[in-house]
């Protein structure tokens, strides 16, 4: 089985996406202080069935026509970039959330849901 490649750091419109994401949760002073926050940490690694499950998401389909094109880069040995996260709070049941890369870590998932994707990770 191939590995997943991936981009040292996100795509520069990333942030943005992640920031018309957060809009629709959060004031815009918050919004820009996650994504100011999001920019300024480092990578880490988590697998992909541990971001889903903390997010409380569920999988998308191999239909989903961005999930098929993620999985097209995958097989094409093309480089994804990471995911930006907001991590969330278990002691007041406040999941994780995806502020960008959905659709990368669903194509993961299906791909190896083990591996473990480059992720930024931010607290609110």
């Amino acid at each position: 089985m191939n590995t997943i490649e991936w981009l040292l750091t996100p795509e520069e419109h990333d942030y943005p996406a992640a920031a018309s994401y957060l809009e629709l949760l959060l004031d815009l002073d918050t919004v820009l202080s996650v994504v100011a926050a999001l920019k300024a940490t480092p990578l880490t690694y988590f697998k992909a069935k541990d971001i889903l499950r903390a997010s409380s998401l569920t999988i998308l389909s191999e239909e989903n026509q961005h999930v098929a094109h993620n999985l097209k880069k995958i097989k094409n040995m093309e480089a994804l970039s990471p995911v930006l996260l907001v991590r969330g709070a278990l002691q007041i049941n406040s999941p994780l959330t995806i502020a960008d890369g959905y659709h990368r870590i669903c194509a993961a998932y299906i791909f190896d849901d083990n591996c473990e994707i480059p992720c930024k990770i931010t607290v609110i």
